[in-house]
């Protein structure tokens, strides 16, 4: 239900769902580097320099917060309206979920120079959050897991999989810094990119002929934050990316649709004007065949998106379609 699979699949959003809380702290403007490790013995590892997950009492739980985060379901920061303006953990069942469905868990955080520490098993806590002391790092957080054998068997991740998801986070974060490190094979890659989504674009189309410069559009409409990059090349098939608040939909949802109409709109109403096309019979040229050889990405950040299930694979938040198209055709 909350991972999508028992498989790799499911592992993977575990890690997805860990590295989504620190993309969420760099899209604050509060981290800048995120390092996640696939350890020796089995354990993922995923730490950022961020603010630190807070570790003050939860004022109705009365317990540190950053415990109640991994415990409790919508217990996020994201939740109370003062955490974060957008973000890609909206659920609220992030952490606790890898926390339930991971064997062990250790969390490290690092708030005003202090080292805290605490220890879980199949999501219950081994024993209170304890204080380290003093610290030459100032902030941070790092989450360290093992996925439950008796609930992923045989689930290893792929670290290809996960190079490419971490290569881009890169590049929708100009300027953040994205390390992937394998201790068994003992490399490391890291990414980093100044160009965003107009070099991520560049990057797909590697080996293909391009047509022309990349397109870019950015800019904010209804409060909806939009940045989409364009090339068509000389090849067949399209190859669209699409993303919300850094979480990659797969299946697109209703901002990717306002896209396409109102691609469709605009190369049509070109055609039309210069008389390319026949206005008197309604002449159209097809949205499929508007994108054939386009290679795009489209990201998207706005407040309190709603998605297809916890796994967020498509949204469909009404208003980000109509907004995305007036956007683009307008």
């Amino acid at each position: 239900m909350y991972v999508g699979s028992t498989g790799p699949e499911g592992v993977h959003h575990l890690v997805d769902e860990v590295v989504q809380n620190a993309v969420d702290e760099a899209m604050a403007g509060a981290c800048n580097q995120i390092d996640v490790c696939i350890q020796a013995d089995g354990a993922l590892s995923v730490m950022d320099n961020g603010r630190g997950i807070p570790v003050d009492l939860h004022p109705d739980i009365g317990r540190p917060a950053c415990e109640v985060v991994l415990t409790h379901v919508h217990a996020g920061g994201k939740f109370g309206g003062t955490g974060y303006s957008v973000a890609g953990g909206l659920h609220g069942v992030g952490l606790s979920c890898v926390n339930a469905l991971s064997a062990e868990l250790q969390l490290d955080v690092w708030r005003n120079a202090e080292h805290f520490q605490q220890h879980f098993t199949r999501g219950e806590p081994n024993g209170d959050l304890a204080n380290l002391g003093a610290s030459t790092q100032t902030s941070g957080t790092r989450v360290v897991f093992r996925p439950d054998p008796e609930i992923f068997q045989d689930a290893q991740v792929d670290r290809q999989i996960l190079e490419r998801r971490m290569q881009e986070q890169a590049f929708l974060h100009p300027g953040l810094v994205v390390s992937l490190a394998d201790e068994a094979s003992d490399s490391r890659q890291t990414y980093t990119y100044d160009t965003g989504i107009v070099g991520f674009v560049e990057h797909l189309n590697q080996g293909r002929t391009p047509l022309h410069q990349t397109l870019h559009f950015t800019g904010e409409q209804d409060g909806i934050e939009i940045d989409v990059a364009i090339q068509w090349t000389n090849g067949y098939a399209e190859d669209i990316s699409s993303y919300v608040n850094s979480i990659r939909t797969p299946q697109g949802g209703t901002h990717l649709d306002g896209l396409k109409a109102a691609l469709t709109q605009v190369i049509n109403r070109y055609g039309t004007q210069h008389r390319l096309l026949n206005a008197d019979t309604d002449e159209e040229i097809a949205g499929y065949d508007v994108r054939e050889g386009m290679t795009c990405v489209l990201s998207i950040r706005m407040p309190q998106p709603e998605f297809e299930g916890q796994t967020k694979t498509a949204l469909t938040s009404p208003g980000a379609g109509s907004t995305v198209d007036a956007f683009v055709s307008g």
